[in-house]
């Protein structure tokens, strides 16, 4: 076959990516630009947004052969660790490594404000039905309100994969913008006396109590909730490498090598989901409006509930921490210290703010074992989902 220079070149410019970039491509380039520059001038939790700006940006270049949807290529290697529920138990493991439950187990009462938060996820499970979404995608969304990347990730890929891109670019957008988004809501539901409350010092934990909490929690919340097992199981095992001083490599590794190659492969293979066909439509929309309310719900349901805790206490508690309940460790208790020292530079709230901020841990992966038990596809758990199918059917339709 004779090659001339003309077929030869229309070969060749044929081979491109510029020959098949279309305007969905060429649309996904930008968000994944868009996401960078989040990451790095702005840098709105770059640790994360940045590989996922990135695995985005390759997903979507042309004949890469790099979507999570391509089989045999990279990021669909990557992406199988999201898929068959590797990647996110493993973060989990190392966020436990990194978790000194001590401020919870000195005032175990917080456990109810990060049980509180969780409000916002139940309330926007209500409002995505409303808005159209079925059980397990609304499931899916109402995690985005306990501000836990991990456990968004971990449902959206068992229950509702192919919403798996925005959720997870919802969650960890509203994670980046807790110092932004908290405080307003904290200043409009306190008053300026409630935030000066100055709360008792801790009282110091045995380590032998810190030994036996993880296991104590792991045995009763994973029989109670199978379903929350690798997220609660790696989370407590991970907590016990740390406190049991008998691991100190495991403990080292886990909270800082292991969670970092697997937060770049998790972020990567989340990143090479957000292709046009999955990103660019109406339920994008729906679910950052959705993640944006389960937050602030989740924000609000905190603080008033700690307000109501202040009030039955005497003054105890300040309500400012109530707002830490979501499971943005450690900045919701950052943002807690921070408005409480605007009124009262010598009001140290961190670490009491950390008891309700590591509950909300806890407390996001039980309401997602919650949702799994109820729409997953555990066995016998049809009588379950049909009881909840039609009460939450029933609101729905009350409000419409």
């Amino acid at each position: 076959m004779e090659l001339t220079f003309g077929s030869a070149a229309t070969k060749i410019i044929g081979s491109t990516g510029f020959s098949s970039l279309t305007i969905g491509d060429g649309t996904m380039i930008l968000v994944a630009c868009v996401l960078l520059y989040l990451a790095i001038w702005k840098k709105f939790e770059p640790l994360l947004l940045l590989p996922i700006g990135f695995g985005c940006l390759l997903a979507n270049l042309p004949l890469s052969m790099m979507a999570s949807t391509d089989s045999g290529g990279l990021l669909n290697f990557f992406y199988q660790g999201v898929k068959h529920e590797i990647l996110p138990p493993l973060v989990f493991l190392g966020v436990g490594a990194l978790t000194d439950f001590g401020p919870l187990l000195a005032n175990p009462s917080t456990l109810l404000l990060g049980a509180a938060a969780q409000i916002g996820v139940y309330t926007t499970l209500v409002g995505a039905v409303f808005l159209g979404f079925d059980l397990k995608e609304a499931s899916a969304i109402g995690i985005i309100g306990g501000a836990d990347g991990p456990t968004s990730i971990f449902i959206a890929s068992k229950l509702a994969p192919h919403l798996l891109a925005p959720i997870a670019v919802a969650a960890y957008s509203y994670m980046s913008l807790v110092p932004l988004i908290q405080p307003p809501i904290m200043r409009w539901l306190t008053t300026a006396e409630e935030r000066k409350i100055k709360m008792e010092q801790l009282k110091p934990i045995s380590q032998t109590v810190k030994i036996i909490f993880p296991i104590v929690v792991t045995i009763v919340c994973c029989l109670m909730l199978p379903g929350v097992t690798p997220l609660l199981g790696m989370l407590m095992l991970g907590n016990l490498f740390r406190e049991s001083g008998v691991t100190a490599r495991l403990h080292e590794t886990a909270e800082t090598h292991l969670i970092n190659i697997v937060t770049i492969l998790l972020a990567l293979a989340v990143g090479s989901s957000m292709t046009a066909d999955s990103f660019l439509r109406l339920e994008t929309i729906k679910i950052i409006i959705l993640g944006l309310l389960a937050f602030c719900m989740a924000t609000a349901g905190g603080v008033i509930f700690a307000k109501i805790m202040s009030k039955l206490s005497g003054g105890k508690i300040n309500p400012l921490i109530g707002s830490a309940g979501v499971s943005a460790v450690p900045m919701a208790a950052r943002v807690s210290q921070r408005v409480g020292a605007e009124e009262d530079q010598t009001n140290f709230l961190l670490m009491h703010a950390m008891g309700p901020n590591v509950a909300g841990v806890i407390g996001s992966a039980v309401a997602a074992g919650v949702f799994i038990s109820l729409f997953g596809d555990p066995t016998g758990g049809s009588t379950h989902a049909e009881v909840a199918t039609n009460l939450i059917s029933t609101m729905s339709a009350s409000l419409k």
